[in-house]
């Protein structure tokens, strides 16, 4: 099953505070930071492109030794933290999400020119509204499979936990072109860049944890920052 979805920026929680911490102001931002931060989620409101999409994988085997998994016959590399992580699921659904190609466009155009401070702010809100697409996306999902009395596991991607960046090519595959218009460099990376992929486990025996830092390896997290101010 795959269904593809297409938020407008109402729709989404973007956590403000957040975006102030990561911007080194915990407390709340000063001027012009709070007036350029109004400038970007004004023009965030009027975005034509946060998309995403999931598609359910019901042949999955998680029963063999080592860090790899295997759905509709694919092997996917995801280290052994991940695997662990969705140990007990039945199914996966693999996601596509993106803040879309139009924020990303502005920011490289003001980064490229005399506004680099506005530009971040721009390239920062594109990172936060394509992680609240991703939450929108699992809280669809979850309420769609809560009827068949099945739970879903936190959502992890590649390049996070040991699950190498060269990943998103497998993952992408299972979604025959159809990827929210997100394509991918010969170096895997996501094209529009505020893009984020992965994979949910589902069953009746998994769990749902939050992040944990311990798991992961990676410094430069934004929930990492987040966590740490």
């Amino acid at each position: 099953m795959m269904k593809e979805l297409t938020f407008r920026f109402r729709d989404l929680v973007i956590d403000r505070a957040g975006m102030e911490s990561v911007m080194g102001f915990p407390g709340g931002c000063p001027e012009p930071f709070q007036t350029w931060l109004d400038e970007v989620l004004r023009f965030a409101e009027d975005l034509p492109d946060i998309r995403a999409a999931y598609l359910i994988v019901d042949e999955i085997d998680l029963s063999r030794s080592g860090a790899s998994l295997f759905a509709g016959g694919v092997e996917l590399r995801v280290g052994k933290t991940i695997k662990k992580e969705i140990m007990g699921s039945a199914l996966i659904a693999f996601f596509i999400c993106t803040a879309g190609a139009r924020i990303c466009a502005k920011a490289k155009e003001l980064m490229g020119g005399e506004d680099a401070a506005l530009g971040y702010l721009y390239d920062m809100a594109g990172s936060f509204i394509a992680e609240a697409a991703a939450d929108y996306m699992q809280q669809i999902l979850a309420r769609e499979l809560t009827a068949s009395g099945q739970k879903i596991t936190n959502r992890y991607s590649p390049g996070y936990c040991q699950w190498p960046v060269s990943g998103q090519q497998a993952l992408f595959s299972f979604f025959q072109g159809r990827t929210c218009g997100v394509t991918l460099t010969p170096s895997s990376l996501m094209v529009p860049a505020k893009s984020v992929s992965g994979l949910i486990g589902i069953g009746k025996d998994v769990h749902y944890r939050e992040y944990q830092c311990d798991l992961c390896s990676m410094k430069n997290c934004t929930y990492r920052k987040v966590k740490s101010v």
